[in-house]
C-alpha cells in the first residue's frame, strides 16, 4: 500500500473510529464500510471533517449482491442491497468507495445523501428504480428510467429476463396499456458452425 493510501486510512480511523465497520485496500482502492444508522452522520463528517475533506461525489449506484459467493473480506455480511459511493478530496488528491448495505432485505431503505452532496439527487433516483432501494429523506425519489407504471426492479438479481408485463398501443382505447409478457422464456445461444478443415493454408 502506498505512503498516500496509508495516511487516508490512518485519518479514517481516527476520525471515525468504532464507526468503521471494514476497511480495506485492494487494488490502489480504500473501500470504508458503514452502518445504515451512521451512514448519512459518516457522510457528512466525510465531506466535512478537514483530515477527510471528500467534496465531491462522482457516482453512485445500488447494487444487489443476492446469494453469490462474496469473496471480499468486507462483503461478510448477509445484507444483500447496498448503495456504494465513489467520492473525491480535491483539496488531499484521495479517492474512497463508500459501501453501506440496507438493513432489510424485503424493504431496503437508507438515509438520502443528497443534502451532503447534490450530484447524489439522480443517482439515489437510478438506485431507487433499478434496485427498490429507498432513500429516506430524498425529496423527489420517483423512477427516471423505467416507466412510472413499471412493475419490479429490473437490475434485482431475481428480476426475470423478459419482466412480468409488457405494453403495445391499443388502436381501439387509443392509449398504451400493459399485459402479461405474452413470449415464453428462453435462453439463444449462438452456434459457430465451421466447415472442415477450416484456416487450412490454400482455403479460401
Amino acid at each position: 500500500m502506498s505512503a498516500k493510501l496509508e495516511r487516508l486510512c490512518e485519518n479514517l480511523r481516527g476520525v471515525l473510529g468504532d464507526r468503521i465497520v471494514s476497511l480495506v485496500t485492494a487494488l490502489e482502492q480504500v473501500t470504508l464500510v458503514v452502518a445504515p444508522a451512521d451512514y448519512a452522520a459518516v457522510a457528512k463528517t466525510l465531506r466535512d471533517h478537514a483530515d477527510l475533506r471528500f467534496e465531491q461525489l462522482i457516482d453512485l449506484c445500488g447494487v444487489d449482491y443476492a446469494a453469490y459467493a462474496r469473496s471480499e473480506p468486507d462483503l461478510a455480511a448477509p445484507n444483500r442491497f447496498a448503495a456504494v459511493s465513489h467520492l473525491l478530496s480535491l483539496g488531499h488528491n484521495w479517492r474512497l468507495r463508500l459501501r453501506c448495505h440496507a438493513a432489510d432485505n424485503d424493504f431496503p431503505v437508507l438515509d438520502s445523501v443528497t443534502p451532503v452532496w447534490n450530484s447524489a439527487n439522480w443517482f439515489e433516483r437510478e438506485a431507487f428504480d433499478l434496485y427498490g432501494i429507498m432513500f429516506a429523506g430524498h425529496n423527489d425519489l420517483r423512477r427516471i428510467l423505467s416507466d412510472y407504471g413499471f412493475v419490479g426492479h429490473p437490475f434485482r438479481k431475481d428480476f426475470p429476463q423478459s419482466g412480468y408485463v409488457e405494453m403495445r398501443y391499443d388502436a381501439e382505447q387509443k392509449r398504451v396499456v400493459y399485459q402479461p409478457v405474452s413470449i415464453e422464456p428462453r435462453e439463444v445461444t449462438p452456434r459457430i458452425i465451421r466447415e472442415e478443415n477450416y484456416g487450412e493454408p490454400g482455403r479460401a
